[in-house]
């Protein structure tokens, strides 16, 4: 079961939270729903090199929050918070509205924790490196040792397609240490993301071991 559901979903709600919180019904739920993949998209592709890692949305009657959990949150304020700002007219003009009675909006950039463990900011210098046609093996082993020195405890990188453009597609895996994908308590950060190079798309998964998650009463 661990080795076939997405991580994060298999722990929501053991280690793990919900990216989007709100609730709705029918046509409104589809409608929340179509939104919030097209925010996260948006804000990936405007800001690639924030190294983003999450985009959690929250919605009530009356307000909506949208927090980005960055690398290099700079990236997305700006100077003089000119980007956060320029962000926040946007998503209010495409998504939110501005008519009255509209929701209203807040946006949040957050700084994230120990980026090198983080899977999506990993996931993210890694397609950069690819696509820079750096050699897949030294953009693993490098990425391996970086998360290694950041002190996690397991970490596995697959990368998949035709790998310094060899005429047949393979699959090349750096494992260290553990990763106990059926431990519910184990915090597995997850990613997978994909590469545009001259030789195709490659596919890119890391899943990066950062210990084990305790009720309050628990120790670590």
């Amino acid at each position: 079961m661990g080795q076939k559901v997405h991580p994060k979903a298999f722990r929501l709600n053991t280690v793990a939270t919900w990216a989007s919180r709100w609730f709705a019904s029918g046509k409104q739920y589809r409608k929340y729903l179509q939104e919030d993949v097209r925010i996260r998209q948006d804000i990936r592709r405007r800001f690639r090199d924030a190294g983003v890692a999450d985009v959690d949305v929250e919605r009530s009657a009356n307000a909506a929050t949208v927090t980005i959990h960055a690398a290099r949150p700079g990236v997305i304020i700006g100077r003089g918070g000119q980007g956060a700002e320029g962000l926040k007219k946007e998503l209010r003009e495409r998504f939110f509205g501005t008519a009255k009675g509209a929701p209203a909006l807040q946006v949040n950039i957050i700084e994230v924790d120990r980026a090198a463990l983080n899977a999506d900011v990993v996931a993210q210098q890694i397609i950069t490196d690819l696509e820079k046609r750096i050699p897949f093996r030294r953009t693993m082993r490098q990425a391996v040792g970086r998360m290694e020195r950041a002190g996690c405890l397991g970490v596995r990188v697959q990368l998949s397609g035709r790998l310094d453009g060899s005429e047949i597609a393979r699959r090349e895996v750096i494992m260290r240490g553990s990763v106990p994908l059926h431990t519910l308590r184990a915090d597995i950060s997850y990613a997978q993301a994909s590469a545009q190079t001259i030789y195709g798309t490659i596919g890119v998964k890391v899943w990066i071991y950062r210990g084990e998650v305790f009720n309050e009463k628990g120790k670590k």
